[in-house]
């Protein structure tokens, strides 16, 4: 099949296929950007002239991860602008925001980040410092800013709404700093190379505003370190089939492709918004948030008789059973199973009772492995006691059930709301740990360390319609793989958060390397 002899010769130990629950010794070749052979020693393996052997012993190597629920926008956002987090006064961050705003001055909006949350500036000490351009500045890690008055008017959220979805035209406008945009989008795809991401199915919103012009050089020029799947989010308009269709024609790579729709249906459960089958403990409703499903369930229908893909955030157990029974009036091919790929995203706190339909239909779980990471083990438990009660909290975060029933696991992260690790999701998805570690929670609804990489690689590209091509190490796939400092299956829950990725590939080429 290869008549010439492999780049990369890898043997390891500890090489995880994902075909198998249990790592393997051996050596896999790799030539070009195809996996040309997996051998059981490195003497049965051809080898070249000038072909590299990567000494791996020790080391786990597995295929690269996908992160099935990114947003670039959020990152870019994070990212962009001036950091304020050095400054502690008023008075300092003022002076900062001014001499950030004379020093760009064709920069179209001003933005900042990490204003200390105790500070509060006004509109007019924002409009001192700038009338004639839209200046925010954000608190870190929540949804709060500060905005002058011609960020006000010209992008329509205010203070207490930051939330992305709010602020959609200021989103828009950021994504018009092409040149920005395309320099941060290089140190994005950089920072998912050293987290071990290859793929990821990239949300934005509407019609992307344009950015899908920068994909579309970043590929023409190969620079492309990740395989994008980007998705339409109606925020700002209604859902486009017609833009949908021109991006499914245009975009149809091994590297840059169009995915389907994305939508939110109920919120966060700890702010009483996620859709519950039975009320609230310490409330008589069952959810304070309104919403259309109905409108959801046209959206989807829509979507799905022009063949295109859906998913659906749901947080709830109500909120996961009304999307399963939209998703079940949508096409099923002859196996009964949905001819189009559609999702449930998060899955916070479910009903077991309704994996099964979720398995039969072929619905593919979209779940945060890392979610524990932004809780205390205190803090947690006296929310789940407070709203659901402890007996009906036995049921949050039951990748177990979802797993027994057949349904397909993948993993997201909601980035930047956390960043990419299989070591981290390991500790909380497994050994099921809050960061502080101590007991673990609901243990028996965790994942084995097996199926939580299996969710992380071909889950994660099952989702995505690629699993002929990428998630497993097999002969002829795409060379997409990552080798870890360490045996991700030997070391202890302790340990594990620590090993590092040290190399990536992305189609047969090292994109990271520590």
């Amino acid at each position: 099949m290869f008549s010439q002899f492999p780049n990369y010769l890898i043997k390891s130990d500890n090489l995880f296929t994902g075909l198998e629950s249990d790592p393997m010794s051996g050596v896999i070749a790799i030539t070009d950007n195809i996996i040309s052979g997996i051998y059981a020693n490195e003497e049965a393996a051809p080898q070249g002239p000038d072909t590299q052997v990567i000494n791996a012993t020790g080391k786990t190597v597995a295929p690269a991860n996908t992160d099935v629920h990114t947003f670039f926008t959020g990152y870019l956002l994070t990212t962009f602008g001036l950091d304020l987090g050095n400054q502690g006064t008023k008075q300092e961050v003022l002076a900062a925001l001014s001499n950030y705003t004379n020093q760009n001055p064709d920069i179209s909006l001003i933005i900042a980040q990490n204003l200390d949350v105790n500070l509060r500036l006004s509109a007019s000490d924002l409009d001192n410092i700038c009338q004639d351009r839209p200046l925010v500045a954000f608190h870190p890690y929540n949804e709060q800013c500060c905005l002058n008055s011609k960020a006000k008017e010209t992008y329509d959220f205010d203070q207490d709404n930051c939330y992305s979805e709010a602020m959609w035209k200021l989103l828009r406008n950021l994504l018009a700093e092409k040149e920005l945009a395309r320099e941060a989008f290089i140190n994005y795809m950089f920072m998912l190379n050293q987290r071990g991401v290859t793929s990821v199915k990239e949300m934005g919103f509407d019609d992307f505003y344009g950015f899908t012009q920068v994909l579309e050089d970043l590929e023409e020029s190969n620079q492309l370190t990740l395989r994008v799947h980007f998705m339409s989010q109606p925020v700002g308009a209604p859902l486009n089939l017609t833009y949908a269709k021109s991006m499914k024609d245009k975009f149809h790579s091994n590297f840059l492709s169009f995915s389907g729709f994305n939508q939110m249906t109920d919120g966060s459960i700890s702010q009483y918004e996620g859709d519950l089958k039975h009320p609230y403990k310490d409330q008589s409703f069952t959810c304070k948030k309104d919403i259309d499903w109905s409108a959801l369930e046209k959206d989807t229908l829509l979507a799905d008789e022009a063949g295109f893909r859906f998913s659906l955030h749901a947080q709830g157990d109500n909120a996961i059973s009304k999307c399963l029974s939209i998703f079940a009036k949508c096409q099923v091919g002859d196996d009964g199973k949905l001819i189009n790929r559609h999702a449930i995203t998060d899955l916070e706190y479910s009903d077991a009772n309704d994996f099964a339909q979720m398995a039969k239909l072929g619905v593919v779980a979209e779940v945060y492995p890392q979610i524990m990471s932004l809780y205390t083990r205190e803090e947690k438990l006296e929310t789940i006691d407070k709203m659901l009660g402890a007996d009906r909290g036995k049921d949050y975060w039951n990748r177990r059930a979802m797993a027994d029933s057949g349904v397909t696991i993948s993993c997201g992260t909601d980035l930047p709301l956390l960043f990419p690790s299989l070591q981290e999701s390991i500790y909380h998805a497994s050994y099921n740990l809050f960061p502080e570690g101590g007991a673990s929670f609901n243990q028996a609804n965790g994942l084995s360390i097996a199926e939580v990489v299996k969710a992380w690689t071909y889950g994660g590209q099952y989702n995505l319609g690629r699993e002929t091509l990428l998630g497993t190490l097999e002969v002829g796939k795409l060379a997409d793989l990552v080798i870890y400092s360490d045996n991700l299956f030997a070391v202890s829950a302790e340990q594990v958060r620590s090993v590092e990725v040290e190399k990536t590939l992305l189609d047969g080429k090292i994109v990271y390397e520590k």
